[in-house]
């Protein structure tokens, strides 16, 4: 049979009882049969435990499972230490990182899966499933690459909304994770300026109230391939965001202003207000009384404060950035021609961030979709024009 193991207290008891053995002149012999133990077992409890009392023993006892609770501590901590300095740097936000990074580990250290997991975040059962994905995420993919490339200066937001258009029913982080994970990227553009602001906050111009209520109009200016210059008129309406209208040519004056502007009163009736900076096109005689004539007031930006037309400096912003910066114009009806094209995708197709991501003037009557087809293979017979020519 195995040997009894003794506890603290009852070693303490036998010592007490040898002690009474030899102090009445018996031997070390005696003494450890009488306690039913070897010498050499009687010496080693004597020097472990010899002077002893019991409670001191105990004492000791709850002193050495602190220890040993301490010293797990300490080597839990280091282990875990040396597991987050083995992990990749940064923040391991999404489950598969965590998992490529437990399976690294896991392959340095003499780790368990278990206590990977609860030192990184990751619940077991993240781990040991492996992501299947939607029956979809090819098609979509390749759906967004398209667009993509399409439309280069578009984001993800923009993506998504022309995908719902489409089609598709997805979900905006969806194609933010896809978005990502293709590498897919608008690059930076120029840092926006100041505004100005009066004393109590307000900015320095006439907020649109509703369609036909301020018009805006302005200049852009662009090159054909053989160096010649040529200027677009951009009429667009402030509340809904349209672009009226967008006349060509390689000189535009003040009489070609006024023709524009009344084919656009006679079609759509004249606006409350227009606005313009104090270019000589806009501030001359001729245009300023045949306006109050037909009833609309003119609103005239500060002298250098290009950002109180903001609405109209935007959308030659966007004009130049998706169209005038990445194509070559090598006659002026080719620019007539493709200008007009993308005022058209602008007010029917293109979504805008300020209106819900809907176009300014959706068409009355969408060509019909599939709801799982590809968003690239249903594109609008003007949109597949203008995809041909890019």
């Amino acid at each position: 049979m195995p040997s009894k193991k003794h506890r603290p207290e009852e070693i303490i008891g036998k010592l007490r009882e040898a002690e009474v053995v030899l102090s009445q002149g018996a031997t070390t012999a005696e003494a450890c049969r009488r306690i039913a133990v070897s010498e050499q077992t009687y010496y080693r409890w004597r020097k472990e435990y010899g002077g002893l009392k019991t409670d001191q023993a105990r004492r000791m006892k709850d002193l050495e499972k602190e220890n040993q609770r301490l010293r797990r501590a300490i080597s839990d901590l280091t282990l875990d230490k040396l597991i987050l300095q083995e992990a990749a740097p940064g923040k391991l936000l999404s489950p598969t990182r965590r998992r490529r990074c437990i399976d690294h580990i896991r392959t340095m250290m003499p780790v368990s899966e278990r206590r990977l997991c609860r030192v990184l975040g990751q619940h077991r059962s993240t781990q040991r499933k492996v992501p299947r994905g939607a029956d979809d995420e090819a098609a979509l993919t390749e759906d967004i690459i398209a667009l993509a490339r399409q439309y280069g200066r578009y984001g993800y937001r923009r993506v998504t909304a022309l995908l719902r258009d489409a089609g598709w029913h997805v979900n905006r982080k969806r194609v933010e994770r896809i978005w990502r994970r293709e590498g897919l990227k608008v690059p930076q553009r120029q840092p926006k300026r100041g505004r100005l602001w009066l004393n109590d906050g307000s900015c320095i111009r006439l907020r649109p109230e509703y369609p036909g209520h301020v018009w805006s109009y302005d200049f852009v200016e662009g090159r054909t391939h053989d160096g010649r210059k040529y200027r677009i008129l951009s009429i667009i309406d402030e509340a809904s965001r349209e672009c009226m209208a967008l006349p060509v040519a390689r000189k535009l004056k003040s009489d070609d202003v006024l023709a524009a502007l009344a084919e656009l009163f006679v079609t759509r009736g004249p606006p409350a207000h227009i606005r313009s900076d104090n270019g000589p096109e806009f501030i001359a005689t001729a245009v300023q009384e045949w306006l109050a004539k037909v009833g609309v007031k003119t609103l005239y930006i500060t002298p250098g404060s290009p950002w109180e037309n903001g609405y109209c400096e935007s959308f030659n912003g966007s004009l130049r950035d998706e169209l005038l910066n990445g194509e070559i114009f090598y006659s002026l009806a080719e620019a007539r021609i493709l200008i007009e094209a993308w005022r058209r995708h602008y007010n029917t197709v293109r979504p805008h961030s300020s209106l819900g991501y809907r176009p300014p003037a959706p068409e009355a009557v969408p060509s019909p979709v599939s709801p799982s087809g590809s968003a690239s293979l249903h594109l609008r017979p003007t949109l597949a024009m203008e995809a041909s020519m890019h």
